[in-house]
């Protein structure tokens, strides 16, 4: 159990739901591109949201944000504590900082306490290729818990614990046991990822090997799949995953589809994703079946509720599920 649970706009961090999360790609200069693709997360199932803010022009972010989408928005701070402070003043939900490259932890402490007096709740971001190398020499799960443990204890020394922590690295294995070693020491949320896990494909493997292998060991309250490219993809592998491990109950659409082989009658990959794309925000528990030839067809897909099989002439055919 953590020892309380701290709050991230209105989701609560509890330990007893797995909250999704993706961050904006685009220029923090561009508010229209930033505020419609924050609509779009939201659309897509993004519960909570997260803004690179890297100077004082980005702040402008956080307004037309809050106003356009309603989950919350976690402010990406590094280097300049001043950035964290009137993110607050601006309307933030929450704060991630790095205490490897705020380097003065005075000015860390004006950010705590401001925190502290609007009861925001800060996240410890400790990456494994952002570690202070001046004290820590090599990247390993032992020297990543000790820095965010370093920075955790600024934090309780002024008595504030409304603290989430996030252990990422490119390396599966050195992920996985930096949040165990966490989980062993501490109790406070940790927010689950593989940092710089590459394009779509490498991310699934990285991110998915990491994240399924900590939370069926009961880590993680929040997630991200870190994709190079649409930001809307992070949300919907991270739904997949959820629905996938059976944490996620609410109606939604599974696609099923055959990996494909000589006997393939139709384009199964364009009807598949097609059909994927166009589905995504139904509502409703339904299995759609899509086989490349009638071997695959109705036999193996006889648990769907509807799908399509190749034939020789290159038809459709349509079946329902068996009761």
């Amino acid at each position: 159990m953590q020892k309380k649970a701290v709050r991230v706009g209105d989701c609560v961090l509890d330990g007893k739901h797995i909250y999704i999360q993706s961050m904006l790609n685009t220029r923090s200069d561009d508010i229209a591109g930033s505020v419609a693709q924050a609509k779009a997360l939201e659309q897509a199932g993004c519960e909570i949201l997260r803004a690179a803010i890297p100077d004082k022009e980005a702040l402008k972010l956080i307004p037309a944000i809050k106003e356009a989408v309603k989950i919350p928005l976690v402010a990406d701070i590094h280097f300049d504590y001043r950035l964290a402070l009137e993110s607050i003043k601006n309307g933030i939900d929450a704060l991630r900082l790095n205490p490897g490259n705020i380097k003065d932890k005075e000015k860390v402490k004006e950010v705590i306490k401001e925190a502290k007096a609007r009861d925001l709740t800060i996240r410890v971001g400790v990456n494994g290729g952002s570690l202070d190398r001046a004290i820590y020499k090599e990247v390993s799960p032992e020297n990543m818990v000790e820095s965010a443990g370093e920075h955790i204890k600024l934090m309780e020394d002024l008595n504030f614990t409304n603290i989430k922590v996030s252990l990422k690295s490119s390396d599966i294995k050195t992920t996985i046991d930096a949040n165990i070693l966490f989980r062993k020491k501490y109790d406070y949320p940790i927010h689950l990822g593989v940092t710089e896990a590459g394009t779509l494909r490498s991310s699934l493997i990285k991110s998915t090997s990491a994240l399924s292998y900590l939370i069926m060991n009961g880590i993680g309250d929040t997630i991200r799949y870190s994709i190079t490219g649409d930001p809307v993809e992070e949300v919907m592998a991270g739904k997949m995953l959820l629905k996938f491990l059976g944490l996620r109950k609410e109606p939604s659409i599974e696609i099923i589809s055959c990996p494909t082989c000589g006997r393939c009658q139709v384009e199964v990959e364009e009807v598949a994703s097609y059909i994927e794309k166009h589905v995504q925000n139904i509502k409703k528990n339904i299995t759609i079946a899509i086989m490349g030839c009638v071997v695959n067809g109705p036999g193996e897909a006889r648990h769907a509720d509807f799908g399509v099989a190749g034939t020789g002439d290159g038809n459709f055919i349509y079946f329902e599920k068996e009761n």
